[in-house]
């Protein structure tokens, strides 16, 4: 057998358990504020604000009243302006007494920061309630309920019903203005007003033209307390003009030529649909080449042949007539060198050069040019389009130009010709650009997008109940680009021509109430525009002063399972708004905390129904004017259990089988025993008998076979217990009939109860349940509490299956409840119903947190964090962490903090710095142990460049780079990133990009090619991301550097200004040289030499010789002959050379000197010329 789990419903307002107190889920019946009496999400309607949201309001006057006149602590008044500050409406002193009610008892920091969470979301609502005796009492100012659209098109062949509802009390009264001039409806025989409404009817069976309606309407609902204003709406008359007549002659086109056929309809109001269709109203067929643009126009990007084989006509489809106008059909005349239409060319892959059309580039058809502009409003759907021309078709692609396109909201359009964006926002603009491109190039559009908005509400105005006396606030706030301008109303006028109000204050967007009388009623409109639209919104203002009042019917009657939960309501209203209080058996003190939880709209809930909680609940509410009261009876009764459940049976076909199943239940309850069988409801035939105790099935047939569950139900709760039924053949007799039951899981265990208790222990003892055929082998205790997770079960301890009682070991200060789970080889049992709660003393904790980090998440900060500590290791209540931390190595004071949470950031770090950080835990009772000191870092940043980055060839296969590591980390280096390319000259190859370790500090490239280049950029990274990176470029291959260098070395100045020093050397030595030549010849010797001339020198009359040059002289390394003597030089002179062939002629006295000079000077120069110009040393020297 097995025991199902019971569910038990609670029935009737109790039934339903109460979600966390924490929950902001108005579907759960409660408000998002803390200590809010009055249930605003399940009785208010939405639109209405409460000036102190979040807060029990107040005024000065209430609170001398309420006696709330005690002082505060000076660190309970920091915390109060703390809280007052960060209030999205703070108000003035005014709502400061129930403030200080709640400071006397100061809150745990988790309730201290739901609070605040509470605040920031608050805007509060406070509605009339629907209850018909309230709204029939409670004046209420106009309510614009419902009205028609801004632009309000209208069908011509219709009545026209300008909408406009309100509510208020007293029902107001309607009135209208045209173009802002008050519309007289009792003139106009065709316009008339509905009964209690303001919506307008224009009637037209008489006659009469709807034009003459053409306007701007608005609408205004007026009581005594004030008057409300509709949106300005423009009624327009809907058009549809019909298309001009015009004969269109045929379009002539050459083959392969961009075509555009001009639809042009007239302009329609709501514009029409557009759509092309032959003449015999038979579709256009559409693709990448041919399609319709968004003005309606056809595009052709290219013409073909059968594009002729039919007429094409735009049609416009309009909205309120529902008509269709067809313009008069183009014709297309396709001019071609191929007037052969071979069908079968249409999909080949290369059609249009085996139609001889010339392929072409893209151009653009729509829109013109390289770069245009479009506005789009905020909200609005973004469509941009591009249609290009080109042989073949072009294919379009959109980008957006420095990010992606928002995939979430683009979509393509038009076989990508058109590009939508819907519900555009202000990220959405920048330059986007299409790309046309088929194989003889691409072209691209830059289309510039600039969002701008209408106005949008950020804080739309709601309206606003008071108390007398107490203080409110209107609010405004609205944005849209360009910045919209906003402009407060009253009852329809402008603010500034309104009668002077002392208790009111403009600032801006807000309107500030203070000491409100209820003389202050009135309906205020803020206007908000721009250049693009408007929105107008309306508040009223209401001053009430209602004693407290219940709205739930009294002495209701609340029934209820023991040991579940239960929530008690008591809805109410009042105004001011009351306190509320609960009391059981009408004395004690107030009920809130332990076993009970008051919600902020006013319901009670019981976290455990007992016996002892059974009686008669009263709720108090109470304001200045009174109070009012309810009760609510609550009677618990016992759960329903099967304690004598079936059990799992095996039967031979034809026998009799019973099923028992017995119930104990709350005698007061009805019982109802019911049986399903395999899951599904059991029908009781012939062979089967239903008792109260028990299931009978005469003659055990194959198809009784199955699962049985018996359901033991009240009208409160329910039980379930299940059984398996196994049918045998005649001769299926088994031997051991325990080996032949099914084996399951066991039942739970039952009846658990604690004893001996102690500070750290207690003992726990249960029954077991049935074990189903399988021995149970372990007990898992588990356990709960109901401080920081409440719900959860957490196993505590396990225990063999032998035993049925354990002493558990138990911490400080927790509220523990127990159940009980056995095990057996097939699987574990549902648990055990709950223990009641035990809860033990409370002691310093004795632990600290673990996983304590810290790690940081900015370059200028460091997050500590660790995992908290639970229920068990808390030892004590308000349990929280004291941070200590101190830069590491440094003999600095710890810094400290005291937190609630898991987390502490210390900001203004220097860039990953090693820390010392201590986090030890501290609840009412003490403090923890001294904790262990852990190691953070503060966050890291980009980290510098790498260093000495060397780039070397040894060959001109591979390159070899290397390089060290930053020298500023700034944080734990992940590795490098090597982007290289090559380049040769002004063209570039493709970029490599190449990852590497930290560690790692050389790289060895294999060159593609030995012409190339290489350009290298190594950068650093950290957690951050990539840090300064450093470029190098690879050297020059050989062939490449020589030819370089003979380009660079001529055009370098150094070596053109080294070049005209040389040659100017050169021309100041041959001047030298010149001048020097030009000093030789004979020179007067006689005084300066000492030695005497021997008779060979050559020597004149007057003491004279000539001079000539050493070099002129034999070397001494002359050759010599084999004789021995000397080999002459050509310059020797003789006899016969000087004579002319022998035929030289003597002087008178037989001499032949001046013969002689003559002769050798001659030969001299003709032998210079002849032998020694061909050096360059030798024309020196000639030359001196």
């Amino acid at each position: 057998m097995r025991r199902l789990a019971a569910s038990g419903a609670a029935g009737a307002a109790g039934a339903a358990a109460a979600p966390a107190a924490d929950s902001t889920d108005c579907a759960q019946g409660r408000s998002p504020r803390p200590r809010r009496l009055i249930d605003l999400c399940a009785l208010w309607d939405t639109g209405v604000s409460s000036p102190a949201a979040g807060w029990k309001r107040a005024s000065g006057i209430a609170r001398r009243r309420l006696n709330e006149a005690e002082t505060l602590s000076s660190v309970q008044e920091a915390q109060l302006e703390r809280l007052e500050a960060a209030r999205p409406g703070r108000l003035g002193s005014g709502e400061r007494g129930p403030v200080l009610r709640m400071a006397r008892q100061p809150p745990p920091p988790s309730v201290h920061a739901a609070i605040l969470l509470c605040l920031l979301s608050l805007s509060g609502a406070i509605e009339i309630p629907m209850d018909p005796s309230i709204q029939n009492e409670l004046s209420q100012p106009p309510t614009i309920t419902k009205q028609s659209v801004k632009d309000h098109i209208v069908d011509p062949r219709d009545n026209i019903l300008i909408e406009c509802e309100a509510k208020g009390n007293p029902a107001p009264s309607f009135h209208w203005t045209r173009n802002s001039r008050f519309f007289n409806i009792a003139k106009d025989p065709r316009v008339s007003m509905r009964r209690k409404s303001g919506t307008l009817v224009i009637d037209f069976r008489s006659g009469g033209r709807p034009e003459e309606y053409e306007g701007e309407y608005q609408c205004f609902a007026r009581n005594k307390f004030g008057t409300a204003l509709s949106n300005r709406i423009r009624l327009q008359v809907s058009k549809s003009p019909l298309w001009p007549k015009e004969n269109l002659d045929p379009v002539v086109v050459q083959e392969g030529a961009p075509l555009t056929l001009q639809c042009n309809p007239p302009p329609g109001l709501p514009s029409p649909v557009i759509f092309w269709m032959s003449s015999s109203m038979e579709p256009i067929t559409q693709d990448k080449r041919v399609s319709q643009g968004h003005n309606g126009d056809l595009y052709f990007s290219n013409v073909m042949l059968q594009d002729m084989q039919t007429d094409y006509s735009c049609n416009a489809r309009f909205h309120f007539t529902h008509t269709i106008q067809q313009k008069n059909a183009f014709t297309l005349k396709v001019l071609t060198n191929n007037p052969y239409n071979d069908s079968s060319l249409r999909n080949h892959p290369d059609m249009y050069s085996a139609r001889g059309v010339a392929e072409r580039t893209p151009s653009f058809m729509y829109p013109q040019g390289t770069a245009s502009s479009q506005m789009v409003l905020r909200g609005m759907d973004l469509l941009l389009e591009c249609i290009a021309s080109g042989v073949p078709t072009p294919d379009i692609a959109w980008y957006k130009k420095g990010g992606d396109l928002p995939s979430d909201k683009a979509k393509f359009e038009n076989f990508n010709k058109a590009l939508r964006i819907t519900n555009v926002s202000e990220e959405d603009s920048g330059e986007y650009f299409c790309l046309a491109s088929n194989k003889m190039g691409s072209i691209r559009h830059t289309i510039s997008v600039r969002v701008k908005a209408a106005p949008y509400w950020l804080d739309e105005p709601k309206n606003l109940i008071l108390a007398p006396g107490e203080d409110g606030r209107l609010v405004c706030r609205a944005n849209g680009n360009p910045k919209p301008t906003v402009q407060w109303m009253v009852n329809g006028e402008p603010l500034q021509s309104a009668p002077p109000n002392p208790n009111r204050e403009v600032a801006g967007d807000t309107i500030i109430f203070r000491d409100t009388q209820i003389s202050s009623r009135a309906v205020y409109q803020c206007n908000t525009s721009n250049e693009h639209g408007y929105l107008l919104a309306n508040a009223f203002v209401s001053v009430l002063d209602v004693p407290p009042r219940m709205l739930s019917p009294r002495n209701q009657l609340i029934r209820v399972i023991l040991y579940n939960r239960t929530r008690l309501d008591c809805p109410f209203f009042g105004s001011p708004i009351p306190t509320l209080r609960w009391f059981k058996n009408g004395q004690g003190s107030n009920l809130d905390g332990g076993n009970y939880h008051v919600y902020e709209n006013g319901s009670l809930e019981i976290k455990m129904i007992r016996k002892e909680d059974q009686g008669i609940y009263t709720c108090v509410a109470t304001n200045i004017l009174g109070k009012a009261e309810n009760q609510v009876r609550l009677e618990v009764k016992d759960p329903t259990r099967i304690y004598r459940m079936p059990e799992d049976q095996v039967a031979k076909r034809g026998t009799t089988v019973q099923l028992e199943c017995r119930v104990k239940h709350d005698p007061s309850l009805k019982l109802t025993v019911s049986w399903l069988k395999d899951d599904e409801p059991l029908y009781i035939g012939n062979r089967m008998k239903k008792e109260d105790d028990s299931l009978t099935i005469f003659g055990v047939a194959e198809r009784d076979q199955g699962s049985y569950t018996c359901v033991a139900s009240t009208e409160l709760d329910q039980d379930l217990a299940k059984a398996y039924l196994t049918v045998l053949a005649d001769q299926a007799t088994p031997t051991n009939r325990l080996a032949a039951l099914p084996k399951g899981r066991p039942d739970r265990p039952r009846d658990l109860e604690l004893t001996d208790l102690a500070e750290r222990s207690v003992r726990l003892t249960w029954i077991p349940g049935d074990d189903n055929n399988s021995p149970i082998t372990d007990y898992v205790v588990q356990f709960e509490e109901d401080q920081f997770q409440p719900g959860v079960w957490h196993d505590h301890s396990k225990f063999p299956g032998s035993v049925n009682s354990a002493i558990l070991q138990l911490s400080p200060y927790v509220n523990y409840q127990f159940r009980v789970i056995a095990i057996n080889e097939v699987g574990s049992s549902h648990p055990s119903l709950p223990s009641e709660r035990y809860r033990t003393s409370g002691a310093p904790p004795e632990s600290n947190p673990a996983d304590v980090k810290g790690e940081g998440t900015r370059k200028n900060n460091m997050e500590i964090t660790w995992t908290p500590m639970n229920a068990t290791s808390a030892f004590g209540p308000n349990l929280r962490y004291i941070v200590k931390w101190r830069r590491r190595e440094t003999r600095e004071t710890w810094n400290n903090a005291t937190v609630w949470g898991s987390r502490y950031v210390v900001g203004q770090t220097p860039v990953y710095v090693p820390y010392e950080i201590r986090v030890q835990a501290e609840n009412d009772f003490g403090k923890g142990p001294e904790p262990d000191t852990v190691i953070g870092y503060s966050g890291e940043d980009l980290p510098s460049a790498p260093r000495r980055f060397r780039v070397r060839q040894p060959n001109l296969e591979t390159i070899n780079l290397e390089w060290d590591h930053p020298e500023h980390p700034n944080g734990i280096l992940i590795g490098y990133t090597l982007k290289y390319v090559a380049f040769n000259g002004t063209k570039l190859g493709k970029q490599i990009v190449e990852n590497f370790s930290p560690n790692q500090t050389k790289f060895t490239m294999q060159r593609a090619d030995p012409v190339s280049r290489y350009r290298f950029t190594l950068s650093a990274r950290t957690q951050v991301g990539s840090g300064e990176a450093v470029t190098e470029e690879s050297p020059a291959p050989p062939n490449e550097a020589y030819t370089n260098n003979q380009a660079d070395i001529a055009t370098q100045g150094w070596f053109i200004g080294l070049m005209c020093a040389i040659a100017l050397l050169v021309l100041i030595l041959l001047i030298v040289c010149f001048i020097k030549r030009s000093r030789g010849g004979k020179y007067p010797v006689r005084e300066k030499k000492d030695v005497p001339l021997g008779p060979e020198d050559p020597k004149e009359e007057d003491g004279s010789f000539d001079y000539s040059d050493e070099d002129n002289k034999p070397l001494q390394g002359s050759q010599t002959s084999l004789d021995g003597t000397i080999k002459q030089q050509e310059s020797d002179d003789s006899l016969v050379d000087y004579g002319e062939g022998g035929e030289g002629q003597f002087n008178e006295d037989g001499s032949f000197i001046g013969q002689y000079t003559v002769k050798k000077d001659k030969e001299e120069t003709e032998g210079n010329e002849s032998s020694e110009a061909t050096s360059p040393v030798n024309a020196i020297y000639s030359l001196a």
